[in-house]
């Protein structure tokens, strides 16, 4: 086996698209779909993307997407809008497998890498660190953000809305009744290619919302369109007359459903459209999706504890090359510790 870097997809063996479809199962940042978005609409003119593989023969072993820069500096493949990151590998011979990746990653003369937000729980980047050190790097680990996610463990909608806090279960009944009996409201979700007039839409929604105008609409309608292809694309707006007062991106895939952006309109607020799409979202990907787990992505806002039951950690895994040379004893020990850790 050895370590092959590629800066353009048009060079990955096709094998590779095994490691992608296999990465997606745990999550739709895994996807080559997701990268390829990610390269082709947010890398700025210092960046290139290169993709570390290591290959035997025509077989892809192991993928880590990377950003590189010109001083030398390597991060992951991700964006402001990345919830995970970590690297593809097939399930056997994994730690000669990461061995070559890190001695590879070494050969390439780097300053630095860094890899987030990796899960805290992420076993392939763990045994990569250890390869890391091996091969004389410092590793750092700091908190970057927390997780919710509801498992949903079979639970109709009505079942899971009972585990919900009454105050929530109280307020959307409340604010349907009033918006329905003031104005009438409409959902339409968009699940196809024919997105053209929902982005519109979202686009209107997001300009009125307390966030910013969007600052990567092309990355946005791009990922739209490319999880609409393999059918994991739920993009639900909240009409209240004709006029579009919230919108919601989420993503289902593999029995997981991915909260990704919710606004709505400041105009409508007082009658809470966004948590009435939340539930009509949560309904649908709970009793027609048949998801087993819901998933908040970033952050620890309030309202996501409304929704969600359990948290978890992201971190950002740094390896930064040692200055010093090593030693005769360290060069001896090394390859004894790479051995043990093989056994």
């Amino acid at each position: 086996m050895e370590f092959v870097s590629y800066a353009d997809w048009s060079q990955l063996p096709e094998s590779a698209n095994l490691l992608f479809d296999e990465g997606a199962r745990d999550s739709v940042f895994f996807s080559r779909q997701w990268f390829e978005n990610l390269e082709g609409t947010v890398l700025v003119d210092d960046q290139s993307m290169l993709l570390g593989c290591v290959v035997e023969g025509e077989k892809v072993l192991a993928i880590l997407p990377l950003v590189a820069r010109k001083d030398l500096h390597l991060h992951g493949l991700t964006h402001l809008y990345s919830s995970l990151h970590g690297l593809l590998l097939v399930p056997h011979n994994q730690q000669a497998i990461l061995e070559c990746l890190a001695r590879g990653i070494d050969q390439m003369s780097i300053v630095s890498l860094r890899l987030d937000p990796v899960a805290e729980d992420d076993r392939n980047v763990q045994m990569l660190q250890q390869f890391m050190e091996l091969s004389g790097y410092e590793c750092h680990r700091r908190f970057r953000f927390y997780n919710w996610i509801y498992r949903v463990q079979g639970q109709s909608f009505k079942e899971y809305m009972a585990t919900r806090p009454s105050r929530v279960r109280n307020t959307i009944t409340r604010k349907q009744r009033k918006l329905e009996r003031e104005h009438g409201y409409s959902v339409r979700l968009f699940t196809d290619r024919h997105l053209e007039q929902a982005l519109v839409d979202y686009n209107s929604v997001y300009r009125a919302s307390w966030k910013a105008n969007e600052l990567y609409e092309d990355f946005i309608e791009g990922l739209a369109l490319s999880f609409s292809d393999p059918g994991w694309m739920r993009l639900a707006i909240l009409y209240i007359g004709d006029n579009p007062a919230a919108a919601q991106f989420w993503f289902v895939a593999h029995g997981k459903a991915s909260i990704f952006k919710l606004v709505y309109d400041e105009a409508w607020k007082h009658y809470s459209p966004g948590s009435i799409l939340t539930s009509y979202m949560m309904k649908h990907v709970i009793d027609i999706d048949k998801v087993g787990e819901i998933d908040f992505l970033t952050g620890n806002d309030a309202y996501k504890q409304d929704w969600m039951a359990e948290r978890r950690k992201r971190w950002a895994v740094s390896f930064y090359k040692r200055n010093k040379p090593r030693g005769r004893v360290e060069r001896f020990i090394n390859p004894l510790k790479a051995r043990l850790l093989s056994n």
